[in-house]
């Protein structure tokens, strides 16, 4: 985290702020500040501010987690983004996120066919 005297104008929403549009609690976000996935500026009284971008990374960050992702894949994923994402930029993160869900998906598929195939055998008695 940078300490400036003055945090730049487009540094200017509280953690209370991105807590609000990213629907998570303010520990969280103090979380994905820790953990990189996003950044503030300090006042000069200390306080934390975020840019425009923390609620959308948080919000991302959330998705990714839910698919299965860890919060480091997903700092992979953003290590691609520029300081300020277009919309071709989220769109790319998205496309990130779905093909990896959709490949997670695929292998929990696999597995649960083997897994019938498992039951199938054992409950025929089958040793094979």
């Amino acid at each position: 985290m940078t300490v400036s005297p003055q945090a730049p104008t487009s540094f200017v929403f509280t953690v209370k702020d991105v807590a609000h549009a990213s629907h998570v609690a303010p520990s969280a976000v103090r979380f994905y500040e820790e953990q990189g996935l996003i950044q503030a500026r300090r006042t000069t009284g200390n306080q934390r501010r975020f840019d425009e971008n923390a609620a959308c990374r948080i919000r991302f960050a959330r998705l990714g987690q839910r698919v299965g992702l860890t919060v480091r894949e997903i700092a992979t994923i953003f290590q691609a983004l520029p300081e300020k994402p277009s919309a071709q930029d989220w769109a790319r993160v998205s496309d990130s996120l779905v093909a990896e869900a959709e490949a997670r998906v695929a292998h929990l598929r696999h597995d649960l066919d083997a897994l019938q195939t498992v039951t199938t055998r054992c409950t025929a008695g089958v040793l094979r």
